[in-house]
């Protein structure tokens, strides 16, 4: 019981040691100056100078040869393969057995933590090792200075265009930092988060809706259903009660409910 307690304060302690971004404003957020980049839809990873782990702090059990010349400082990037594949890359990285489909995998870095000096200088440091240590692996995710909220919108559906999920913004100018912060934002056409499955609504003992229970921002619980987004698999095999869910959503009702909210995933365990 005693080492079951410290793992999930480690866990915690390590997840809230990571960056996290925020939801861009705005009405509330300059940006100018701010550095534009994709935000991938694969698997987040952190790279301690030893081994891979999740963003709860759980192993990442990535090839030897996969991880082989991988730098001896800590990176922070996403495990990923191409727009749209999510599932596919979850499967990968969740086994536990080397799996040759990693070969189709790239680590995309977005920071180098820990590192002194600026964004900039920090993803030097990077490229700097990476020109003497070449690594087909490791990528660096391309950022793209921006001025003003239109160029924002229109990198936006370049990549939505593409089947993405979204873009990224981040203030460059700032030493290495953890936690949420309005200096990293994320931009999306609609808002994303996650849910706790407490029922089902059946019909013909098939799937109509999940009964789902929501924390708010003003952490309210927040009850509703969500019945949009399943595929027909999932409404015979649904999730299972007591797991959490993501889901994407526009807004609120004026009761406080997700408006027009759709499943996207099972949320990863790890």
């Amino acid at each position: 019981m005693k080492f079951f307690l410290f793992f999930l304060l480690f866990t915690n302690i390590f997840a809230n040691n990571l960056q996290k971004a925020i939801i861009y404003d705005e009405r509330k957020h300059n940006i100018n100056g701010f550095y534009l980049s994709e935000k991938l839809d694969g698997v987040r990873a952190y790279w301690n100078g030893v081994e891979l782990l999740s963003k709860n702090g759980n192993k990442i059990y990535a090839p030897f040869w996969f991880l082989s010349n991988f730098p001896p400082f800590e990176l922070d990037g996403e495990l990923w393969t191409k727009q749209g594949d999510f599932e596919n890359i979850q499967s990968i990285v969740l086994s536990q057995q080397e799996q040759k489909e990693w070969e189709n995998i790239t680590y995309n870095i977005f920071e180098v933590p820990n590192i002194k000096g600026d964004f900039n200088e920090r993803l030097n440091h990077l490229k700097n090792f990476l020109d003497k240590n070449p690594n087909r692996f490791i990528k660096i995710i391309p950022q793209i200075k921006v001025e003003n909220k239109e160029e924002v919108y229109k990198y936006l559906d370049e990549v939505l265009s593409k089947n993405g999920e979204g873009v990224m913004l981040k203030n460059p100018k700032l030493d290495y930092f953890t936690g949420r912060s309005k200096d990293i934002l994320k931009v999306k056409k609609y808002f994303d988060d996650e849910c706790l499955i407490v029922a089902y609504n059946l019909e013909k003992n098939r799937l109509k809706s999940l009964v789902c229970e929501y924390i708010n921002s003003s952490k309210n619980k927040i009850i509703f259903n969500l019945g949009n987004g399943f595929s027909e698999e999932q409404r015979l095999n649904p999730p299972k009660i007591g797991e959490f869910v993501t889901f994407k959503y526009y807004g609120f009702t004026k009761n406080s409910k997700p408006k027009f909210a759709s499943f996207l995933r099972v949320r990863n365990q790890e």
